[in-house]
């Protein structure tokens, strides 16, 4: 068993967990625990941008709207605000970090996406998240003060309970974490912890989310204590390239930004006008989504057209050169045709519950990112808001932490993870058939369109599996799919009871036994 301590440790190493690391690396000695590699969190996918007001014809209350627009009125007027007004100085961070963002005549090159009222776009062509990504770790990896491991999948956060004097305060100093290398399990503690640990994507048959986003970190803060919330609130992007061979290949929200159609396959009707005939394609994820299920449903389709081949072929490669190279390797031409589309999971809208200051509930806890619900989002995200999110949250914790630095105690002696009872595992096909059937059931049972049967159908599953998958976790050696396991049903627990409290349909949350909105906007808050 090692045990290892530092300042502060932070897991995740996303632009949410690097943004703050690099903030508290000027005076303190910082951790970066990553589950896979250093680069392998959803930030690195982020084809489409970064949201911020850079035009002289754009006002923070046009970004603001839009953000409330989006999110159904859910969202904390505050959080909005506290995001918005930060976004443009994150620009310039970034730049300074050297993300090559594209330009236009000397100025930053802005795009549009659905839901927004203004170009406010900023971008690298459409790989923005793997240049940003890019940049901090280059940063993160030149900073003396901060130690990156990858490799490490973390089991529970460490408590009072795991205190070599047991305590029952609930103070957070770290985590117990499986060294993937050499199959230990080792404590990490620290006097601070920020958990950047991602979404819950996974938890769906059909992701844009990296493997790794198995709600980790929302299901390790849920089971310490911390309040979740909005889970229900799962957003589902539009437009993922349908193909056998080829799986969660995103589609950016600019390629409607830009003009592209959406059709029905067989007849070439352009059935957004059927749903929102005022924004059309530029209509906000959750309408544009539930209207593509729809098509799908009723007409029996297997997918719908995205057409931007009315465009010059030269504009479209040089707006969308990661995607147009990609669909030519697997026979497609945006140029030319149409791109097959079906709707996918893409983003947790709920998550840990945050103040403005990036703490959680729990002393010795900050969390930042998709792992949150900070109040931003509300009922559904505005596209290009979540790499924003990740830099201001980032930021905040960081900030907090550095302020409140004196009070923070040093870590008390914890105890070793214990494994005198557990042997290695002989039927990880256990592992395997449940992480699928968990996937399963939440498309066909939680997904775009709801109903209170379906999900007291997924609450009986979920019943039935958690007393096998805790048996099988008290019994076994953890391994990272055990781990992954466990959480992924955790999350899926928290997403389905969400549900099941929220009477009405309101953004990504669509019911049919509920389809009308209530005037009055209400969080949905689950409590250990």
């Amino acid at each position: 068993m090692t045990a290892s301590q530092h300042d502060v440790l932070i897991i995740g190493s996303g632009a949410a967990g690097l943004t703050a690391a690099l903030a508290l690396a000027e005076t303190k000695k910082v951790l970066v625990l990553a589950k896979g590699g250093l680069d392998g969190g959803s930030t690195a996918w982020a084809q489409g941008g970064i949201a911020a007001v850079l035009d002289a014809g754009d006002t923070f209350d046009n970004h603001i709207r839009d953000t409330m627009v989006a999110g159904a009125g859910l969202n904390r007027l505050e959080t909005v605000e506290f995001v918005i007004e930060r976004a443009p100085r994150s620009i310039e961070r970034l730049t300074e970090l050297g993300v090559p963002f594209n330009q236009d005549s000397g100025d930053l090159h802005l795009t549009r996406e659905g839901g927004h009222s203004h170009r406010r776009i900023v971008h690298v062509d459409d790989a923005t998240g793997w240049a940003v990504q890019e940049a901090l770790l280059n940063a993160a990896n030149a900073n003396p003060n901060i130690t990156m491991l990858p490799g490490r999948a973390c089991v529970d956060l460490i408590t009072g309970r795991n205190e070599d004097t047991y305590s029952g305060s609930g103070r957070v100093w770290g985590a117990y974490a499986l060294n993937q290398k050499t199959g230990e399990v080792e404590a990490y503690t620290a006097r601070a912890t920020i958990l950047a640990a991602g979404g819950t994507g996974r938890v769906y048959q059909f992701s844009t989310a990296p493997r790794g986003a198995t709600g980790d970190g929302i299901a390790m803060a849920w089971r310490a204590g911390a309040r979740v919330s909005n889970m229900e609130m799962m957003q589902f992007h539009p437009t993922c390239l349908y193909n056998l061979e080829v799986k969660n290949f995103l589609i950016t929200e600019a390629v409607r930004g830009e003009g592209g159609h959406l059709l029905h396959p067989e007849t070439g009707h352009r059935f957004m006008a059927d749903y929102d005939s005022e924004r059309m394609e530029l209509a906000p994820r959750d309408v544009v989504a539930r209207a593509i299920d729809d098509q799908i449903k009723r007409y029996g389709l297997d997918y719908v057209h995205l057409d931007i081949s009315h465009q010059p072929p030269e504009f479209v490669k040089e707006h969308f050169p990661t995607i147009h190279d990609k669909l030519m390797g697997l026979g497609i031409d945006m140029t030319t045709g149409p791109i097959p589309v079906v709707p996918a999971q893409h983003y947790t809208c709920g998550g840990v519950l945050v103040g403005l200051d990036a703490r959680t509930d729990l002393p010795g806890l900050w969390a930042a990112g998709e792992v949150t619900e900070s109040g931003l989002h509300g009922a559904n995200r505005l596209a290009s808001n979540s790499l924003l999110e990740c830099f201001v949250f980032g930021e905040a914790a960081a900030r907090d932490i550095a302020e409140r630095w004196d009070e923070l105690k040093a870590p008390p002696p914890v105890r070793e993870w214990d494994e005198s009872r557990v042997t290695d595992s002989d039927e990880e096909v256990v592992v395997k058939q449940n992480w699928t059937e968990i996937r399963r059931f939440m498309w066909n049972y939680v997904g775009i369109v709801r109903t209170t049967k379906r999900l007291e159908r997924a609450r009986n599953r979920i019943e039935m599996m958690n007393k096998e998958v805790e048996d099988y976790y008290g019994s076994f050696r953890v391994t990272t799919d055990l781990i992954e396991l466990r959480n992924l049903l955790q999350a899926a627990e928290l997403i389905v009871e969400s549900a099941l409290r929220r009477h009405e349909s309101r953004g990504l949350h669509y019911t049919l036994d509920y389809p009308e909105t209530d005037d009055v906007a209400r969080d949905t808050v689950l409590v250990p």
